[in-house]
This record gives structure tokens, C-alpha cells and sequence, in this order.
């Protein structure tokens, strides 16, 4: 936090049921994983069983 820069893009998984219970897991995609930013989408090149992260 003391540098400022952006390590990561963490993005919610999946809802549980009929999204009121939470989620089970997260994505978390690497800056360095991210290959093109447009201005609807962001274009990321990721292994995305490496990605997946259990919600604590």
C-alpha cells in the first residue's frame, strides 16, 4: 500500500444459492497477467485454476 501500484484484480466468484448465502471463492488475477485494458472489457492471458481463492 505504501507504493501505490496495483498487484492484483480480485474479482467475486460465483454466487451460492440464489446469491443470498455469500460466495464460495474469488479470483485473483496477477497485474502481470493482464494483457490489454479496453474501455468495456480487460483482456487477461491467466491459468484459472492458479487464480481461484477461497473466500475467508
Amino acid at each position: 500500500m505504501k507504493s501505490g501500484c496495483i498487484t492484483a484484480i480480485i474479482i467475486p466468484g460465483p454466487c451460492k444459492i440464489c446469491g443470498i448465502l455469500g460466495r464460495d471463492n474469488e479470483y485473483v488475477i496477477p497485474f502481470s497477467c493482464i494483457v490489454q485494458v479496453g474501455a468495456d472489457v480487460i483482456l487477461v492471458s491467466v491459468d484459472l485454476d492458479k487464480c481461484i481463492r477461497k473466500c475467508t
